[in-house]
């Protein structure tokens, strides 16, 4: 059966999450498969990975030391990832983690499952001496705000005067 079409049955599912290595076929897997998921999700954008990005994205990952990535298991099925990454807080001198990618295939919504992950991300940063969490959310994605409230996620200002911080980014060529 496609993990895509189990159904989540709380009472006999064992979920665990894991680090993942990127050297294993069975993670590189899994993270490409539920990656390319969120991608064709509206809140992903609404359309897959190209190819050209599917067949490098564990590749490049592991490039980067900084670069790490949860798993969830139901029942040794992947059901969720969190891709995140070490980066730095000049204003704290400390290292702090951005979580950059957060997936849960959909029949696997509202068990748990991004909290769980979400816990496993925060012992991580607490081993590396980091001061925060940091991660970007669309405006209108309330069940993930929702989820990230729930876990003590929210907005910030450095000056409430000046509002909350804003995520933007711009393309580059290349």
């Amino acid at each position: 059966m496609k993990p895509e079409t189990m159904k989540p049955d709380s009472m006999k599912t064992r979920i665990e999450a894991v680090t993942a290595d990127y050297n294993n076929p069975r993670h590189a897997q899994d993270i490409v498969r539920l990656l390319n998921a969120y991608a064709r999700d509206p809140m992903g954008g609404g359309s897959g990975l190209p190819e050209s990005v599917t067949g490098i994205l564990v590749a490049e990952l592991a490039k980067r030391s900084y670069a790490f990535t949860i798993i969830a298991y139901a029942d040794d099925i992947a059901v969720g990832l969190i891709n995140c990454f070490e980066a730095f807080s000049t204003f704290a001198a400390r290292p702090l983690i951005n979580i950059h990618d957060v997936v849960v295939d959909k029949p696997w919504r509202g068990h748990g499952i991004s909290q769980l992950m979400l816990d496993k991300v925060e012992t991580l940063a607490i081993e590396k001496g980091c001061c925060k969490l940091t991660l970007e959310i669309l405006q209108g994605n309330k069940t993930a705000r929702n989820a990230y409230q729930k876990f003590g996620f929210s907005a910030y200002s450095l000056d409430p005067k000046m509002g909350d911080a804003v995520f933007w980014q711009k393309w580059l060529q290349g």
